[in-house]
C-alpha cells in the first residue's frame, strides 16, 4: 500500500454537516484539557462523515483517517499510535489514512520528547477507537433491529452473529454520525487476545515513502515567492554585534539583502541567538554571500569559556560536599568504620545532536499572521516562539509539521523557526532559513559536560557498605532562567536519584556550576552520564571484590521488591508517571539483566588478550534495559565491536518491529558517543564544526550485529525511543576493561591509550 499522507490545515469548515449529525461538536471523548474552547474543523477527519473525537473520523466509503498529533523523526509514533487506535477500531489498516496534526493545544501535549508519545497516549487511542466502534454496532443494531448485544465487529464490518449479516464501515457512518456519543465508562475494550495489531509488529506507515523519495522533509517544504536565508550567528554565546560590512556579500549573485536579527533577552530560552542574515535566491548565493560578510563582534563575558579548564573546575566541585538530594542511612559513619575504600571518577563531555537534516523552516507573515512549515518536535513551542518573538497572539500562528531527518532532542527548540519567521515579517516574502552542518554544530544546544565522583566501602563479602556519588553538570534550567548553578530535579531524576541497589547506607549529591553555552536535552538526556557513573563504578566495585560482574551486579539489585524512591529523594519524579503505574520494581530489573547475560552467553567466553563483555543496565523513561557488549580491541588499541545483546522491559510494545529498531539504533547512537562524541570551546567558541572533527559512528566502527530481546510484559507502557542509549556506553567500557585491563573513565575513547 502507498500511503497518504495529509498535512493538516485549518481552511475550509465542515462540508456536509446535515449528513454528519452535527457531531463534531457534541463529541467529547478525550479529556478536557485536550479540547480548545471552540473546535475548529479542518482535517480530514473532522470532515468525515463519522468523527467521534478529534482524532478519527470514517468516510461513507469506508476510509479511516487517523490524526498523529506527535511528529515523526524515525522513532515510529506516527505508525504506534494510530495502531493502537485502529486496532480498538478493528479497522482494515489498509483503508487507514494518516494526517499529520498542525500545531493545536486541542491534541494535549505534542512535543515529541521524553519518550512519552505512546505512554501518555496509549489510553487515549484506545477510547478513541473504542468509542467509534461502539457507534457503529449501535448503528448496526439500529438498522438490523436487533440488540446490540447481538453485533459485533470484524475487519472493518460489523457482524450479526445470529444471522451473519455484515455491514462495512463506511456503509454505517452517516448513521452512526447521529447516535449519541458513549461514555468512557461505557465502553468495551478489547481483550489482549483480539488485538490485530497491537504487539504483533509492523512496518512504517511511511516506509514506501520514504524509500521512493517521496516523503516530505523540512527541506522540501516550497512555496510560491519565497526567498532563503543564512544566518551568520554570533560565536559565542551571548555575543551582539559591533558592527558589520555587507558591500562583497551583496555583490554575490543572487543575494537580495542582509538584516540583522536582535541578540536574544535572557535568559535564551528558544529564542534565535541574533546575527546577520544574507536573504538570497537560493541557498547556495546565501551561504556564499554569508562568507563575504564582515562582522566584528562583542563576544561578551562567555568569550572567556575554556573547556580544558571547565572540565578542571567541575571535577573539583565533584570532589566537595554538595547538595544532597537523595540519602539513607548514615554513609559518613558507615566510611568511619573503614574498610576497603574504592573511589573512581568519570567524566562526559559535552554532545551535539548532529542529525542528519539539519534545522531548517519556511515562514511567511502576512495580515499579521505566521504560517510555517518545519520540522519540529514541538509544534506548539513554535507556536508560543514564533508569536513572542514577533509580538502576535498565539493563535495568530500556524506550525505545519513535516517528517524530521532525525531530532535526538535538538528539534524541540525552535529557534530557528522564529528567525524564518523574523525574516518574513521584515522583508515581506516567504522565507526558508537553512541551517549548514557548521551551523549545526557550532551553534546548537548541547548535551550538558559532566563530572562524577563515585566513592564506597565494602565489607567482607564484597558488597558496599557505603555508597556515595556526586555529580556536577550545567543545568537545562539555564536554559530558562538566570543565575542556575545547580541541576533540576527532572535531571536529577534520570538516573542518579533512583539507583535500584539494595545499599543499607547510600548519598547522592549535586554541585554547583554555571553554564557558559546552551544547554538542552538529548536523548536519553542525563541518564547518559549518570548512566556511566553508576554503571562503570558498580563493574569496579565487582572487580575490587574479585567477583563476576553479573553475579555482583544481582547481588546489589537485591532481593525482589518495589523501592519506594520519595522516601530517600523526595524530588524524584519518576519521569511523570505515578509510581502506582510505574513503580521501580527490581524484580524486572534482574529479569533484563539475567536475560541479557544468557542470551549473551555470560560466562562462556574467555576474557582477555583484547577480546572482552561488559555488562550494564538502567531504567530511564520507565522502562528497563540490560545491555551486554562484546568488544576486541588490538594492539594498537583498535575497538571492533561484533555484537551486542540488549534486553528490554517496557511494558506493552505497540509495535515490535520498530521498538527493536530503536534499540538497535541505540547502540550506534551509543557507539559515536563513546568513540567519538566531544564538543569542546576555546575563547567560548566550539572548536568543532562538521563530521570531520565531529565523527559519528562508521559502519565498520558500529556494531557488526544487535540482537534485541523485547520481555513480553502486560505493564503499562513505556518509553523506546531513548532508553537504549544509557547502558550501552558503560557496557562498552566495562567490556574494553575486560579485554584490556585498562579502565574507561572519561569519554572519548581518544582520551583512554588502549595500545600495547
Amino acid at each position: 500500500m502507498s500511503p497518504n499522507i495529509t498535512n493538516v490545515s485549518r481552511r475550509g469548515f465542515l462540508k456536509g454537516m446535515a449528513s454528519a449529525g452535527a457531531l463534531v461538536l457534541s463529541v467529547r471523548l478525550v479529556p478536557d484539557y485536550l479540547w480548545a474552547a471552540e473546535a475548529m474543523p479542518g482535517t480530514l477527519a473532522e470532515r468525515a462523515t463519522l468523527h467521534p473525537n478529534i482524532f478519527v473520523g470514517i468516510d461513507s466509503d469506508g476510509t479511516v483517517h487517523i490524526v498523529a498529533h506527535r511528529s515523526e523523526m524515525g522513532t515510529g509514533s506516527r505508525t504506534a499510535l494510530p495502531l493502537v487506535l485502529a486496532d480498538e477500531l478493528d479497522a482494515d489498516w489498509k483503508r487507514v489514512r494518516i494526517e499529520q496534526a498542525i500545531g493545536d493545544a486541542r491534541y494535549g501535549s505534542q512535543d515529541t520528547d521524553g519518550s512519552q508519545s505512546v505512554r501518555e497516549f496509549y489510553a487515549v487511542m484506545r477510547e478513541a477507537g473504542a468509542t467509534a466502534r461502539a457507534m457503529l454496532k449501535q448503528a448496526a443494531a439500529q438498522q438490523w433491529k436487533v440488540p446490540v448485544e447481538e453485533c459485533e465487529s470484524g475487519l472493518h464490518c460489523i457482524v450479526h452473529r445470529g444471522s451473519g449479516r455484515k455491514a462495512d464501515y463506511g456503509e454505517l457512518a452517516a448513521l452512526a454520525a447521529a447516535l449519541p456519543v458513549p461514555k468512557n465508562e461505557d465502553l468495551e475494550y478489547k481483550p489482549k487476545s483480539a488485538w490485530r495489531y497491537v504487539g504483533k509488529g509492523a512496518s512504517a506507515y511511511d516506509l514506501a515513502e520514504l524509500c521512493t523519495g517521496r516523503a516530505q522533509f523540512g527541506m522540501d517544504a516550497r512555496m510560491e515567492g519565497m526567498l532563503y536565508a543564512s544566518v551568520e550567528h554570533p560565536p559565542v554565546l551571548g555575543g551582539k554585534v559591533k558592527s558589520y560590512d555587507d558591500k562583497a556579500a551583496l555583490q554575490v549573485e543572487g543575494v537580495k539583502r542582509t538584516m540583522q536579527i536582535p541578540p536574544f533577552k535572557p535568559p535564551h530560552a528558544f529564542q534565535p541567538l541574533g546575527g546577520i542574515a544574507v536573504v538570497a535566491d537560493n541557498t547556495w548565493a546565501a551561504f556564499q554571500g554569508r562568507k563575504k560578510l564582515k562582522v566584528e563582534w562583542d563576544n561578551g563575558p562567555n568569550a572567556s569559556y575554556d573547556s580544558e579548564a571547565y572540565k578542571k573546575e567541575l571535577q573539583e566541585v565533584a570532589r566537595k560536599p554538595g547538595k544532597v538530594v537523595r540519602n539513607i542511612g548514615d554513609v559518613d559513619a558507615a566510611f568511619a568504620k573503614g574498610g576497603k575504600i574504592v573511589e573512581a571518577e568519570y567524566y562526559v563531555p559535552h554532545l551535539a545532536h548532529v542529525s542528519m537534516e539539519t534545522p531548517v523552516a519556511l515562514a511567511n507573515f502576512r495580515d499579521g499572521k505566521v504560517e510555517a512549515w518545519t520540522c519540529t518536535q514541538n509544534p506548539q513551542a513554535a507556536q508560543q516562539t514564533v508569536a513572542a518573538a514577533l509580538g502576535i497572539p498565539k493563535e495568530n500562528v500556524i506550525c505545519h509539521v513535516t517528517l524530521l531527518g532525525g531530532g535526538f532532542g535538538r528539534k524541540s527548540k525552535p529557534d530557528y523557526v522564529a528567525e524564518a519567521a523574523i525574516l518574513s515579517k521584515a522583508t515581506g516574502r516567504p522565507i526558508k532559513v537553512v541551517w549548514s552542518r557548521e551551523d549545526d554544530v557550532q551553534f546548537g544546544y548541547y548535551h550538558a559536560v559532566a563530572a562524577m565522583y563515585m566513592k564506597a566501602v565494602l565489607d567482607e563479602s564484597g558488597k558496599p557498605s557505603a555508597w556515595l556519588q556526586r555529580s556536577v553538570f550545567p543545568s537545562i534550567d539555564s536554559t530558562f532562567a538566570l543565575n542556575v548553578k545547580y541541576g533540576g530535579a527532572g535531571e536529577l531524576s534520570l538516573g542518579w536519584l533512583d539507583l535500584p541497589f539494595d545499599l543499607a547506607n547510600h548519598r547522592a549529591e549535586n554541585g554547583p556550576i554555571e553554564a557558559h553555552v546552551r544547554i538542552g536535552w538529548l536523548r536519553s538526556v542525563a541518564n547518559i552520564y549518570h548512566g556511566f557513573a553508576a554503571q562503570s563504578f558498580s563493574d569496579e566495585l565487582a572487580h575490587a571484590a574479585g567477583r563476576d560482574s553479573l553475579e555482583y551486579l544481582l547481588h546489589l539489585v537485591g532481593p525482589d521488591r518495589v523501592i519506594d524512591v520519595k522516601k530517600s529523594a523526595p524530588n524524584y519524579d519518576n519521569y511523570g508517571g505515578s509510581f502506582e503505574k510505574f513503580p521501580l520494581d527490581t524484580a524486572r530489573v534482574r529479569r533484563v539483566i539475567e536475560m541479557a547475560a544468557e542470551k549473551s552467553g555470560w560466562g562462556k567466553r574467555k576474557m582477555g588478550n583484547g577480546s572482552g563483555m561488559g555488562l550494564a543496565f538502567h531504567r530511564s523513561f520507565l522502562t528497563y534495559v540490560a545491555t551486554v557488549v562484546q568488544v576486541e580491541v588490538n594492539h594498537q588499541g583498535d575497538v571492533r565491536i561484533p555484537e551486542v545483546h540488549t534486553a528490554v522491559d517496557a511494558g506493552i510494545v505497540v509495535n515490535p518491529e520498530l521498538t527493536k529498531s530503536q534499540f538497535e539504533g541505540a547502540a550506534v547512537f551509543g557507539t559515536s558517543i563513546v568513540r567519538s562524541g566531544q564538543i569542546t570551546a576555546k575563547n567560548g567558541v566550539i572548536e568543532q564544526s562538521n563530521f570531520h572533527d565531529y565523527p559519528v559512528a562508521r559502519m565498520n566502527e558500529a556494531p557488526r550485529k544487535t540482537n534485541v530481546y523485547i520481555v513480553e510484559s502486560d505493564a503499562a507502557p513505556a518509553g523506546v525511543g531513548e532508553p537504549g542509549v544509557p547502558p550501552f556506553a558503560p557496557a562498552m567500557c566495562n567490556a574494553i576493561f575486560a579485554a584490556t585491563g585498562k579502565r574507561v573513565r572519561e569519554l572519548p575513547l581518544s582520551r583512554t591509550d588502549l595500545s600495547g
